[in-house]
């Protein structure tokens, strides 16, 4: 059987995703409050049969750069104003039948237990289509949120994510999945002696059990991580099985999928159950000088500040005194140190300034940009996944919802003539989409093993 690519369509619950230049495009609908946004978008996506839709998400609006959320809020940078994603999963799964719904929550300042009831329930109101992406939040702002001064140590934050994560699996196993009874006749709703108390007592959390929601039509939602750093990488093998990665470099996704590969089979994990998922943002045209034009037209949107204000979030480090025409200077950030790394690597290659690469990240948070025909696209998406970069892919779009619109349109029935994607879903699961096993009897014993 010939190998498939997947594809999620990348989201954040407001007017922005990677491209901080999207909310003002002439062509991108702006009423992000509203359910009709996202089932738009929701629709769209299981049209072109995508595995799933994604949604990321912040705990606090901006303040890193300048102590000040005044130029954030004014200039529209990411995290200024976002829904829930929880909600609004919730609504896309009413609207749609096929399509997964991965959102991020966060590992830091929640409690197993409610995160395992919320995803358990999506899994079931979705039938089972939910992901949950595991994030430890990584900023001062987010900590000043949740009643603490600053947040916590970068190791720390990973260890506290290893014990919730083993935690929620313990919680989501709790209720075998024939313990639900329900027989009217005699009276037995369920068996009592297939639910069992988690009576968790660990370093950061302390849980009885059991959930009080039965088992759901996944076991646990297919678990996403995006892991870039040395302790990140680690969290990622050990527990993903889809991962998402921004590099915008061939070579650097290659190293990436490598090292995430072999670090799985470390763990004793089948490296092919943890999935690749590699960002970018495509422009399409008609001929390969309309696409550019389309490109040019984006990028000039983009204000380096407005960049410069989400690195510092994504870093939790204020670039609001730095000379902006100077180099990329070697700096110690406390957030996502891999993106940072990333950016000052490419800095160093092509002698970017400050102000470059502010540019580029409001173009799209350094994620590469494929242009040109649905021919050409689809070329670049076939070199990728045919050179050992990617599992699949996530599109982000430089414009709402027409970038997915013209992605499905065109792009999506070329990858299916190649036969590098499917032309109907062949399952109902998220898991069934991705190719994933379902959960079994010995995973948390397995994963702690």
């Amino acid at each position: 059987m010939p190998r498939h690519l997947h594809l999620g369509g990348f989201q954040i619950a407001s007017q922005v995703t990677h491209s901080h230049a999207a909310w003002r495009h002439p062509g991108s609908d702006t009423d992000f409050t509203s359910p009709q946004y996202y089932h738009r978008i929701g629709r769209i996506l299981e049209r072109g049969k995508f595995d799933f839709v994604f949604f990321a998400d912040l705990l606090a609006a901006p303040a890193q750069y300048g102590a000040d959320i005044t130029e954030p809020l004014r200039r529209g940078t990411q995290a200024t104003a976002t829904l829930d994603p929880s909600i609004v999963a919730a609504s896309i799964g009413a609207v749609t039948s096929k399509l997964g719904v991965a959102i991020t929550k966060s590992a830091t300042y929640f409690h197993p237990y409610e995160l395992a009831r919320i995803f358990a329930s999506l899994d079931h109101i979705t039938r089972g289509r939910v992901a949950w992406n595991i994030v430890t939040s990584l900023t001062a702002s987010e900590a000043q949120n949740f009643g603490q001064d600053d947040h916590l140590d970068h190791e720390l934050r990973y260890e506290r994510a290893d014990e919730f994560v083993r935690t929620a699996l313990e919680l989501w196993s709790s209720w075998d999945a024939d313990a639900l009874v329900v027989d009217k006749a005699s009276g037995v709703f369920a068996d009592p002696a297939k639910i069992r108390r988690v009576d968790h007592e660990g370093t950061f959390f302390r849980t009885r059990g059991p959930l009080n929601v039965p088992r759901s039509p996944q076991g646990h939602p297919v678990l996403i991580q995006a892991g870039s750093s040395n302790s990140g990488r680690d969290f990622a093998a050990r527990w993903a099985e889809a991962i998402f990665e921004i590099d915008p470099t061939p070579e650097g996704r290659r190293a990436y999928y490598d090292d995430i590969k072999s670090r799985a089979s470390d763990f004793g994990r089948n490296p092919d159950g943890v999935l690749i998922f590699p960002a970018f943002i495509p422009f399409i045209g008609e001929t390969e000088s309309i696409a550019r034009e389309k490109q040019a037209f984006h990028n000039e949107l983009a204000d380096p500040i407005s960049g410069l204000i989400t690195l510092s979030v994504h870093t939790n480090h204020d670039f609001s005194t730095y000379d902006l025409d100077a180099p990329v200077q070697d700096i110690e950030v406390t957030g996502t140190q891999g993106l940072f790394d990333t950016a000052r690597r490419v800095a160093n290659r092509d002698n970017l300034t400050l102000r470059d690469i502010g540019k580029w990240y409001a173009q799209g948070v350094l994620l590469p940009q494929y242009v040109g025909t649905a021919s050409q696209v689809a070329d670049q998406i076939e070199e990728s996944f045919t050179s050992g970069e990617a599992d699949g892919f996530m599109v982000s779009a430089g414009q709402s919802p027409g970038t997915f619109n013209d992605f499905v349109d065109y792009v999506v029935p070329e990858l299916q003539r190649r036969g590098l994607f499917r032309t109907e879903y062949t399952g109902d699961t998220l898991r069934d989409h991705l190719g994933l096993s379902a959960l079994p009897a010995d995973r948390v014993a397995h994963a702690v093993a």
